[in-house]
């Protein structure tokens, strides 16, 4: 395991799941952890764990898509640390459902936390991270590669922070800051149990078969090493780089699958 001690680590969504997961992973390597979410309590039971591991954590309460909210986090990450060396762009939530059902405001309220919560998140620290020539982490998705039915809005999103990343990989890199976009496939978290207005519900039924879901802090292992290696991209699960590689090699078989059972564990 490569230690990264002395450094620090921001992570937005940093509340639950992949999140607090990976703030976690962060201090077992050595850095301290600046969190940002909504839910404050949350937040600090998350930096309680992060004590724990013998790092500092500061826990901030703030909104991805709320203009000046990541700014102000990110000010305040730096004036107790002083620097941000990784910087995981990770708040997101999932619309569901077939499109001729949704609304527009549906698909905007999506793109507001998942797209333009990444660029403020990136916005906000771009100077801190060329200060450090750091690593600015994106979380996208192996739907960012295929997209499925009654995933539609999520999956745009997806498409469009892959993009983003592949650009700022091309011109941060010659600036000294590394980008490295995340693909998970599925993993326990939180996001199923979140409806379209991005609502927790504790008592919503999460409908993926336990069998297909990553444990959390195993996914977060192999994305903090990834992230500390700079690596361009990294596609998390066994089950998300098979279903990468089949559209790759086989698109038509992958077209019909999707097609015939790609929907049966939407909501």
């Amino acid at each position: 395991m490569k230690r990264i001690d002395g450094t620090v680590a921001f992570i937005t969504g940093a509340s639950s799941g992949i999140g607090a997961a990976l703030a976690e992973e962060f201090a077992r390597r050595g850095a301290d952890v600046v969190l940002a979410a909504r839910r404050a309590r949350r937040l600090e039971e998350v930096a309680e764990r992060v004590r724990g591991h013998g790092r500092r954590a500061l826990a901030v309460s703030c909104d991805v898509t709320r203009d000046g909210d990541l700014e102000a986090a990110v000010a305040q990450g730096l004036s107790a640390f002083g620097r941000l060396d990784w910087v995981v762009a990770n708040a997101g939530f999932g619309v569901a459902g077939a499109m001729h059902k949704l609304q527009i405001e549906d698909v905007r309220r999506q793109f507001e936390t998942n797209v333009f919560g990444v660029l403020r998140t990136f916005y906000a620290a771009r100077e801190a991270l060329l200060a450090s020539r750091g690593c600015l982490a994106i979380m996208g998705s192996v739907s960012g590669e295929l997209a499925f039915p009654k995933g539609g809005p999520y999956s745009m999103s997806k498409f469009a922070v892959r993009a983003l990343a592949q650009v700022l990989w091309y011109e941060l890199g010659r600036k000294g800051v590394d980008v490295t976009l995340i693909e998970p496939g599925f993993v326990e978290s939180e996001i199923r149990q979140v409806d379209n207005l991005g609502v927790h519900d504790p008592e919503r039924p999460d409908t993926m078969p336990r069998w297909l879901r990553a444990r959390a802090d195993v996914a977060a292992r192999k994305m903090v090493r990834a992230i500390v290696r700079r690596r361009r991209k990294v596609v998390v699960t066994g089950h998300g780089r098979l279903a990468v590689m089949l559209e790759r090699l086989a698109p038509g078989l992958v077209a019909w699958l999707v097609r015939r059972y790609g929907g049966r564990f939407g909501r």
